[in-house]
């Protein structure tokens, strides 16, 4: 037991959990790949909260002082405020607010589907593509996504049966 105590230090945590993102991380990964854990946090916005904290990319997240996870929380709350750039948040110039902000966890799955919601109100390419459940981005549709279509080929002898 002793010598896993010198890998890793008496404050570590097997779970960390940031209170005002609602997210639990694990505390074994590294603090870039850990940050990846929360809906919407992708490994470049990870690296940049860690490069605006000042952090040590190689350290474990259940390592990090207490100051540090308050600012990597304050960094994705606040995301332009605290350095990161404007083409790097998920959500520029919101319809609603017309501003710049970054959407993480259950409020992002939210967002999405009333953006969705709306294209199909107004009935716009992608809204009608969405109602319709093809393929919205300019995929082809000949030979892919054939989900669920087809029920199956009737064999001869249950043919001639009936």
């Amino acid at each position: 037991m002793s010598s896993l105590s010198a890998i890793r230090p008496k404050n570590f945590r097997e779970k960390v959990f940031f209170r005002s993102l609602r997210s639990q991380v694990d505390g074994n990964a590294k603090v870039e790949y850990g940050l990846t854990q929360i809906i919407g946090i992708g490994r470049r916005f990870a690296q940049a909260i860690v490069t605006v904290a000042e952090i040590d990319p190689k350290v474990r997240i259940g390592a990090l002082s207490e100051k540090d996870l308050n600012r990597i929380e304050e960094i994705i709350t606040k995301p332009i405020e605290n350095g990161i750039p404007n083409w790097m948040v998920n959500r520029m110039k919101d319809l609603r607010t017309g501003e710049d902000h970054h959407v993480i966890g259950n409020r992002l799955e939210i967002t999405v589907k009333r953006d969705i919601d709306r294209m199909k109100k107004i009935r716009s390419y992608k809204g009608v593509r969405h109602h319709l459940r093809l393929k919205v981005r300019g995929q082809r549709t000949k030979s892919t996504g054939r989900h669920g279509l087809v029920v199956g080929v009737i064999r001869r002898s249950l043919k001639s049966k009936q």
